[in-house]
């Protein structure tokens, strides 16, 4: 059946403008989509003045709905709020809004009244709005009213489960000027169609809810830069408060995600290939993609390093998307950090398949974000820089003082014990200063030991894995005043990966960090194996740091723990602790392992 215009007010003054008309007015009054919302409302309420005793009792209801509209901030319980109070209004069985994508062309989101949980599911995918009767509204969206839209040419059916449906009227939602999408009913209760009653009161509704939307729009805009901002100063504190680098990085994926409401958040740092590889993931599953190499061939990869941000609206299907874990997502921001001019690596935040793409709002927000973690990651750089700096100056120094104080007295008293040596008469002196120079001798050659590791820059460290924790055992021995007595088992050097190398690395230094500042241990055992297996059978390496100290207090700080924590379940692994090797098991054996 064809479009049933509304009936025109018998007062010339009201009649209606150039969309209901189709014919341009140079006199008439500015469109409603240009005009002031709320002068728009008051202009369309007065519209009613002069109709049938009917519409003028329906009134109340009228404004009552525009007050249950008007109520609430959050975007899309407000739409909720708008279908619900409109299916009253016009005493429909359903009601929806289609709001339009940012390019006009189709529906990003399909809010429905009446239609059950259970027949969303059975129904599937929401309509695109691309085609059909609702394609056709988002195209002219002009008022359409329809006793029958199975008739309508423009109508492409119904898809599998959906309820029946005859009765149609529609309208259009502008919002500050510009269209938001329409406003759609359907199957009036008892049969009957719409009539020009209810579409004057649905138009009313949709300026009041034009309104309703902008102001929630507006409130959704800021909360939402606010969370953003709140994130960027959550990364940089972590940042600039010190740790290790990876759980830097590992700071940056995981506020990423949560801001992005993404599935995952990961961060790219560029390989010596010349690719890319991800060292950091926030994810339900982080060790499926920790450590993958994207290649530099990848187009993805050239636009990163040039600085340039990749937004890809389906990973699974985007042709420059070349790795296989982007099979697994739909929406996905790829974006450079990059500070002063260098670029030092990316920051990835996929969605799900099937959720809804980023919007433009968020796409910025993203890319500031993405600048403020960079130069935050910069800044973190440098403090770190100063700090390893400050350590090497004091170990010079500390080296210097060895070699030029202890070293030189402990030589003098060799020599003063010689010297009494050789006048002393009595066996038993003679033998017990010969003893006594003999260990002098020792701990002289254990200074000097101690200064050339003292000396030893990074860059100069072995590459052997076994050597490299060594060189933390003997590094922590200083602070410490004692050496941690250590064991392998297995073969280290063989088996352990660089990835799991370099986390285990890490964990080590934290856990003799630990013992140093919180402990108060006399003795450390450190036992590194290489045999060990996890509960699913594979193959694992375990380090356990044990010492006699004062244990764990309740109470006291844990992050130390968290980080080793989550730096094994990042590789599928685990940590934790337990009763250490003093009496009666006093002090702390810290447990850490991950797969080989």
């Amino acid at each position: 059946m064809s479009v049933q215009e509304p009936r025109e007010p018998a007062d010339p003054q009201e009649s209606a403008g150039p969309e209901e008309s189709g014919a341009p007015d140079e006199s008439a009054a500015p469109d409603e989509s240009a005009a002031d919302p709320l002068e728009a409302a008051t202009r369309a309420t007065r519209s009613l003045q002069g109709l049938s005793t009917e519409l003028t009792a329906r009134v109340p209801q009228l404004l009552e709905a525009m007050r249950s509209v008007g109520t609430g901030l959050e975007l899309h319980s407000t739409l909720d709020r708008i279908c619900e109070t409109a299916a009253e209004l016009a005493d429909a069985r359903y009601a929806a809004i289609g709001v339009v994508d940012t390019e006009g062309r189709g529906l990003s989101d399909f809010v429905t009244h009446g239609i059950s949980a259970e027949q969303a599911r059975a129904i599937g995918h929401r309509p695109d709005g691309k085609r059909g009767l609702l394609g056709a509204l988002i195209r002219h969206p002009d008022p359409v009213v329809l006793a029958d839209l199975t008739k309508d040419p423009r109508s492409a059916g119904f898809p599998a489960h959906h309820p029946p449906m005859k009765t149609f009227l529609g309208v259009p939602i502008r919002v500050q000027g510009e269209n938001f999408g329409n406003l759609y009913l359907a199957e009036k209760r008892g049969g009957a169609a719409f009539n020009d009653y209810d579409l004057h009161m649905v138009r009313v509704l949709a300026t009041e809810a034009g309104i309703a939307i902008g102001n929630a729009r507006l409130y959704e805009a800021a909360t939402q830069r606010e969370r953003w901002i709140d994130g960027s100063v959550a990364v940089t504190t972590a940042l600039l408060s010190g740790g290790d680098a990876d759980d830097a990085l590992a700071v940056v994926a995981e506020q990423a995600r949560h801001l992005a409401d993404s599935a995952a958040g990961i961060v790219m740092l560029p390989a010596g290939e010349g690719g890319m590889e991800i060292v950091a993931v926030s994810a339900d599953d982080p060790s499926s993609s920790l450590g993958v190499l994207v290649p530099a061939e990848s187009p993805v990869v050239r636009k990163l390093l040039a600085g340039e941000p990749v937004f890809a609206d389906d990973a699974a299907t985007d042709p420059r998307l070349i790795t296989r874990l982007a099979v697994e997502f739909g929406p996905c921001m790829l974006l450079p950090l990059h500070s002063g001019g260098r670029v030092l690596g990316a920051l990835v935040t996929p969605r799900a398949r099937g959720q809804r793409p980023f919007t433009e709002a968020e796409r910025t927000l993203a890319t500031q974000f993405a600048a403020q973690a960079a130069l935050a990651l910069m800044m973190a750089e440098a403090q770190r820089d100063r700090e390893r700096l400050a350590v090497f100056e004091d170990r010079d120094r500390i080296a210097r003082d060895l070699h030029d104080l202890v070293i030189q007295r402990l030589f003098a008293t060799g020599m003063m014990l010689e010297g009494a040596q050789r006048r002393s008469v009595v066996p038993e002196v003679v033998d017990g200063v010969g003893k006594a120079v003999d260990e002098l001798d020792v701990t002289i050659q254990e200074i000097r030991t101690a200064i050339f590791a003292l000396q030893q820059g990074p860059a100069e460290a072995p590459s052997g894995f076994r050597t490299r924790v060594l060189r933390e055992i003997n590094m922590a021995a200083v602070p410490l005043g004692f050496k941690p007595a250590h064991r392998f088992l297995g073969p280290v050097d063989a088996v352990v990966g660089e990835l799991v190398g370099k986390n285990l690395i890490a964990a080590l230094r934290e856990a003799l960090s630990n013992a140093f500042r919180h402990a108060e241990a006399s003795r450390i055992e450190v036992v590194l194996d290489s045999t060990g297996t996890l509960p699913d059978g594979r193959p694992a390496v375990r380090l356990e740091v044990a010492d006699d100290g004062v244990g764990i207090q309740e109470g006291g700080r844990r992050s130390g723990l968290r980080n080793l924590r989550r730096r094994a379940e990042s590789l599928g692994g685990s940590s934790w602790y337990g009763p250490g090797i003093g009496e009666d098991g006093g002090g702390t054996t810290l447990v850490w392992e991950a797969p080989l």
